[in-house]
C-alpha cells in the first residue's frame, strides 16, 4: 500500500522533482548501508588491554560494616 501511493505521487512530480526524489532514495540508501557497516564492525578485544587503569581497595573482600546486624 505505502509503495502504490509512493508511486501515485512520483508519477505526479515534474521531471526535475523526480531527479531530486531519486537523489534522496540514493542518501538514504548510502546512510543505511553505514548504519549497517558501523554496527557489523567489531572491535578486536586485547587481553590485559586495562591493565593498571584500575586499582581495587586492599580491603576489597573484607565485610561491609551495613550487614555487620545479618553476619
Amino acid at each position: 500500500m505505502t509503495e502504490q501511493l509512493i508511486y501515485s505521487q512520483l508519477y505526479q512530480l515534474p521531471e526535475n522533482l523526480k531527479v531530486e526524489v531519486l537523489h534522496y532514495i540514493e542518501f538514504l540508501l548510502k546512510k543505511q548501508h553505514n548504519q549497517v557497516s558501523k554496527s557489523k564492525q567489531h572491535k578486536k578485544r586485547i587481553f590485559g588491554s586495562a591493565k593498571g587503569k584500575y586499582q581495587l581497595a586492599p580491603d576489597f573482600d573484607a565485610p561491609l560494616n551495613d550487614f555487620k546486624d545479618y553476619m
